[in-house]
Order: structure tokens, then sequence, then C-alpha cells
């Protein structure tokens, strides 16, 4: 009985190690990847002068709002202004600079959009070749050597249900 428990232990630990050994795992370096692409250098390019047509027209909204700020003072200095205009002027200044504050913010806002616009179509093509090579060469697993993430993975290698089963 001791004998036939070594053997079927034996097979069981062999097959256990062959299975492991059959496992293919991989590597990937996505920024070197990304920055052999054509398109990316494109996406970079149109990305930038976008970000510099929004900044422009930004700085245009500081400068008008300096110089306005600028001859306000001037008035006030030489007396050529009552208190109740120089307190309105001021006031509608104020509220010039609250636009700006916010055109800041829809920047921001206009340069993610514009980022996720150019950069997710080239993603979605290099995540697509990926998963291609991965499939046909056999891999269960790709990392990511910039990030230290996981890129793909077999779906037959997703653990999780038996974890959850497990938590239950």
């Amino acid at each position: 009985k001791m004998k036939k428990t070594l053997v079927l232990t034996l097979i069981l630990l062999l097959s256990v190690a062959g299975a492991v050994q059959a496992q293919k795992f991989g590597y990937c370096n996505s920024l070197a990847l990304m920055s052999e692409l054509p398109e990316v250098k494109q996406a970079d390019s149109d990305l930038q002068a976008f970000q510099t047509q929004l900044s422009k027209r930004g700085q245009e909204m500081v400068k008008l709002l300096q110089e306005s700020a600028g001859e306000l003072e001037r008035k006030k200095e030489n007396g050529i202004i009552s208190p109740k205009d120089y307190e309105t002027q001021s006031a509608a200044l104020q509220e010039e600079q609250a636009k700006i504050a916010a055109y800041e913010q829809d920047v921001y806002k206009q340069l993610a959009e514009k980022r996720q616009k150019l950069y997710q179509p080239i993603i979605d093509r290099v995540n697509n070749a990926m998963k291609e090579v991965a499939t046909e060469q056999g891999y269960s697993m790709v990392f990511d050597t910039a990030s230290s993430i996981l890129i793909y993975a077999d779906e037959s290698q997703d653990v999780t249900k038996l974890v959850l089963d497990k938590l239950k």
C-alpha cells in the first residue's frame, strides 16, 4: 500500500511539474514599443500643437487682464476715476480673473480628452497585437517591464472565481 501511494504521489508530482513547465511567460517593454510607432510620434505632435494653441489663448487672456488692471490703477493714481467706477471696474476684472481660472481648468479637461482621443486607438491596436502574439506563441502571461504590470493573461489562468468560492 505504501509503495502504491509513493508511486501515485510521484506520478502526481511529475504531472504537476509538467503542467507548470508547459506554461510560457513573456515580457514586453511598452515604452520601447510605443517609441517605435510612427503614429505615437504623430499623436505627440498633434497633442503638443493643441496644447500650444490653448496656452496661447490663455496667455492672451492674462495679458489683456494685466493691461486692464494696469490701466485701472493708472486712472486711480491720476485721480481720473471715481471710487464707485473704480470699484465697479475692479469687480469686472475679478470676474475676468475667475473666467481665466475656469478656462485653465477647461484646458486640462480638453487636453485629457484630446490625449484619450489620440492615444486610445493606438493603445487598442497595441493590445490587440499583444494578444495575438501571446496566443500565437502560446504564452500564458506577458508582463510589461516598463510598468511592472501584467499586460496579457490567458483567461484559463484566472483564479478569481476559485478565490471567491473559497471566501464564501
